[in-house]
């Protein structure tokens, strides 16, 4: 299927991991945003790790995307055949500078000077290029000098490996930087890689950049990177620490924390979903006069249709509607069903997402239901369609370890189906409510403990097992998000945003 090209957009949108070629929430807010912006032009630009990580675009571009190319960040054929050279030792030592400035979190004009001079760099042919990185003498002193100076992993080896996969992307950053058509702002979806990149573009163009974080960035990279198994830490166990995170994986966060800081530092206004992330973002390096929040919105005219073809019985089914992947802790969620069924025997559970993207994750969760003995219960549906799946389900569950604003619940309200969800991000504000006039609507569900199957099984239980406590939590959430959470409220905020940096508000 050939891409569409143009030579200008309006919008550049920055998407590492998400539209169109991955589903989910941010994917599907990506889709909505564009689509309820009919008057501008956008380009999309998509940032993958590699090609093989993902198949077909899982959305039908809108019409007004006009342009959208494909990026891989993991090329481990880049530089291959290089050769060695001398390098700049000079540069290096500067570099080192910056460095020691960065693990210091000062923010000084040195600082700014020396980071504006290294992405000035990254060039072909410049002092900090790809072939001057790999390959170079001055490169390898400067990796050795960091080595001894500051590792506290014994491997040098690991170290050396560790320093060139972590920085290899920002060469592909440059490349694409240097490339991407002409557009009179930019609109990156997270910080990490593509809020970088989202940063080098607005030194180099002087264009507006807009951020609009959905969870942030770097606590969802922390999650992974202590979850991850190919992290290595060749401490002996008298040299463990257990209070102390293994170098590597402290070295891997303190490189998307900077990511992330200079992406807050670069954009003209930083977006949260609800107040404890932009304080968390103001925490990670925003300026708080830059920030603002905006909640999801639903399309509820939509919605409304969905509801209306419910029936009057309450189905007995639990459904989590989300990828099958680690963050969404699909495990618990299966731990929680066996609990249901215990009350319940008749219930369903149904995961109603992609298995795709954790292919040994997804195998795991399978083998989980046949161990739990819930073969008869629990049904892996794949990606279905909102609209036709909502009717049919008596709680949405949600089970993750991180969550920022789920459009999932929303719809769900809207749909007319509570929800129970684990005490993550603005999990409880939707199902509880906020301010006293947010409460008043009542409660939604019910909010449970992180990992605690038994609480988040027995939550469900006494929904479906109490039609008037059902019917209370199915009004209060009707009545909050047709208050709240509607997506004209969040098209009108967004269009503020983009008419005032549109027209060069800075």
């Amino acid at each position: 299927m050939a891409l569409p090209r143009a030579d200008k957009a309006d919008i550049c949108l920055l998407l590492e991991g998400t539209f169109p070629y991955v589903s989910g929430g941010v994917s599907s807010w990506v889709n909505q945003i564009i689509r309820g912006f009919p008057e501008y032009t956008f380009a999309c630009c998509f940032i993958g790790s590699r090609p093989e990580d993902y198949g077909d675009m899982k959305y039908t571009l809108p019409d007004n995307v006009v342009h959208l190319e494909v990026h891989y960040l993991h090329d481990f054929q880049r530089g291959a055949q290089k050769k060695p050279k001398k390098g700049d030792a000079e540069a290096y030592h500067r570099l080192s500078r910056l460095h020691d400035l960065m693990r210091s979190g000062e923010h000084s004009p040195e600082r700014e000077a020396l980071l504006g001079e290294t992405l000035d760099g990254l060039g072909d042919g410049c002092c900090y290029s790809e072939e001057s990185f790999l390959h170079s003498r001055a490169s390898w002193n400067f990796i050795s000098d960091a080595y001894r100076e500051h590792s506290r992993d014994p491997s040098f080896v690991d170290y050396f490996w560790t320093v060139r996969i972590m920085h290899a992307p920002l060469w592909v950053l440059n490349d694409i930087a240097s490339n991407l058509i002409p557009a009179r702002m930019y609109h990156t979806i997270s910080t990490g890689y593509a809020g970088f990149l989202g940063a080098m573009l607005k030194r180099r163009t002087g264009k507006p950049l807009l951020l609009s974080e959905h969870g942030i960035y770097t606590k969802e990279r922390k999650i992974d990177l202590f979850q991850s198994e190919w992290i290595s830490d060749n401490r002996g166990l008298v040299e463990k620490n257990n209070a102390e995170m293994a170098y590597f994986r402290e070295k891997w966060v303190n490189f998307f924390t900077e990511l992330g800081r200079e992406c807050y530092q670069s954009s003209n206004r930083i977006v949260a979903l609800y107040e404890r992330n932009r304080q968390r973002q103001v925490e990670d390096g925003a300026p708080a006069e830059r920030t603002l929040n905006i909640p999801n919105g639903i399309d509820l005219p939509r919605m409304e249709k969905v509801r209306a073809v419910r029936g009057e019985e309450i189905p007995q089914t639990a459904c989590l509607i989300g990828r099958v992947v680690p963050i969404k802790d699909v495990k618990t969620f299966l731990r929680a069903m066996r609990t249901l069924v215990n009350e319940i025997p008749d219930a369903k559970g149904w995961i109603a997402g992609p298995e795709d993207e954790d292919k040994e994750y997804a195998a795991e969760c399978r083998s989980l239901v046949t161990s739990l003995g819930l073969e008869k219960n629990v049904e892996f549906l794949g990606f279905q369609k909102i609209d036709e799946l909502l009717p049919k389900v008596g709680v949405v569950v949600l089970s993750s370890i991180s969550e920022a604003l789920p459009l999932v619940l929303l719809e769900g309200f809207a749909a007319g189906v509570p929800a129970v969800s684990t005490d993550v991000g603005s999990c409880r504000q939707l199902i509880e409510g906020l301010e006293e006039e947010d409460r008043a609507f009542g409660t939604a569900g019910s909010v449970v403990g992180i990992a605690d199957p038994e609480a988040l099984g027995k939550a469900v239980a006494k929904l479906l097992s109490d039609p008037q406590a059902w019917h209370d939590a199915q009004q209060a959430g009707i009545r909050r998000v047709e208050t709240l959470y509607t997506q004209q409220q969040m098209f009108g905020s967004y269009r503020e945003l983009y008419q005032g940096l549109l027209e060069g508000e800075h």
